[in-house]
């Protein structure tokens, strides 16, 4: 079985065609520029040469039209004929109430995603889009939606409402719901595997880093708390998105600055986080650290606040679970941060975390970074989202 996962942006396309006997990758690429000039197709056929294909990407359409032709191709491409693509799984932002697992696309389904335009509207819109466009180009071929609020959805109501009127709760369907959710789920099932604990109540800790960044508690691979909420804007300090702070700071910056709501839930978004909090140097983690590393102190400040959420979050979890078994760090900066895991770790000695400095010196490679010792198993684990679509697409269809 070969499965083809796509991930749609409102411009772009990233793919990955995995052979599922073995779940090797066999190709993996990215349309860019979508519905702008200058649009091209890189595509990387794993242990082959990659190639571009600079040509006019009006919609989806003709992207998938070129990811065809790219996995077809006699000298790039990696199978014979599209007939060969068994099925094609989705990455779906939000599923709202609706949808708390994944699901094999229908008409049914599509309309359910459309009716979450209005909680994920940068990201669901372009989501069906790619699903319409496959359905076009490979015609009969099931597609799969996994939803990335899925995971989230297995909260309990304690931790998923907000103390606001319940008639916005049943109106408007506003709750926590947390993002991320393949990447919590792919990796806190990961560590219970790799650290051999007891898969019906093993209680982990997912810390996923990267400019985007989230924290989830899971008893037995089920979510229990997630950082992230409505939007991926609570929670964590992130690359540009401010995470948890008071809500009346938006009417006293839009009465001090007369801006809109929007305006500074755009401010929030997209000119907060780490970027915001450095002064404007960038919102890029490395780039914080370089200045921090020459005495910048707004930069030091915006990491040390980062590093101190992260570890808020992971005690609040630990007690919200009475305990825990496994801390897991994922993602760009979970991956490659070696001094971050560090100090984050350095708040957690009550919970008998003992870091090995030797262990913890590694990027992007599945290790225990704990010591022997250590009451709780700290790891770091790649995430592979696009591998966690690809195991739910396979048993939906052979389901």
């Amino acid at each position: 079985m070969k499965i083809l996962v796509i991930n749609c942006g409102s411009s772009s396309l990233k793919y990955q065609f995995i052979d599922m006997d073995n779940e090797k990758v066999l190709a993996k690429g990215l349309c860019e520029r979508i519905g702008i000039s200058g649009s091209k197709l890189t595509h990387e056929p794993v242990g082959g040469e990659k190639f571009i294909v600079e040509k006019d990407m009006p919609d989806h359409n003709i992207a998938i039209s070129l990811v065809m032709k790219a996995l077809t191709d006699k000298e790039h491409g990696v199978i014979r004929d599209i007939s060969e693509i068994s099925a094609v799984g989705h990455r779906v932002v939000h599923g709202g109430m609706k949808y708390s697992e994944s699901t094999v696309v229908d008409k049914a389904v599509k309309e359910g995603i459309r009716e979450c335009f209005d909680l994920g509207p940068l990201h669901n819109p372009a989501n069906l889009m790619g699903i319409e466009a496959v359905e076009k180009a490979i015609p009969g071929v099931k597609n799969v939606v996994v939803f990335d609020t899925a995971f989230g959805m297995a909260m309990p109501q304690k931790a998923c409402r907000y103390a606001i009127p319940n008639e916005y709760y049943e109106k408007y369907s506003i709750r926590r719901y947390g993002f991320h959710g393949t990447s919590h789920m792919f990796v806190s099932g990961e560590a219970i595997k790799f650290a051999n604990l007891n898969p019906e109540n093993a209680k982990v800790i997912v810390c996923h880093l990267g400019n985007g960044a989230s924290v989830s508690a899971s008893i037995g691979g089920k979510c229990v708390d997630t950082s992230m909420g409505l939007t991926p804007l609570e929670g964590l300090i992130m690359g540009t998105r401010s995470g948890d702070l008071d809500p009346a700071i938006i009417q006293f910056i839009a009465n001090k600055e007369n801006k809109t709501i929007n305006e500074l839930l755009d401010i929030l978004n997209k000119k907060s986080g780490v970027l915001g909090m450095s002064g404007g140097i960038s919102s890029d983690f490395r780039d914080i650290e370089k200045e921090a590393q020459k005495g910048n102190e707004l930069a030091k400040t915006a990491l040390e606040a980062f590093k101190y959420r992260v570890a808020k979050y992971i005690g609040a979890y630990a007690a919200a679970m009475n305990g825990v078994d496994a801390i897991a760090f994922t993602a760009g900066i979970g991956e490659n941060d070696i001094e971050g895991r560090r100090d984050i770790c350095s708040y957690l000695g009550y919970l008998g975390v003992e870091i090995d400095e030797k262990a913890n010196d590694v990027r992007g490679k599945l290790t225990l970074i704990s010591k022997p010792s250590s009451k709780v198993k700290v790891m770091l684990i790649p995430t592979n989202e696009e591998l966690a679509i690809a195991r739910d697409t396979k048993r939906l269809i052979n389901g």
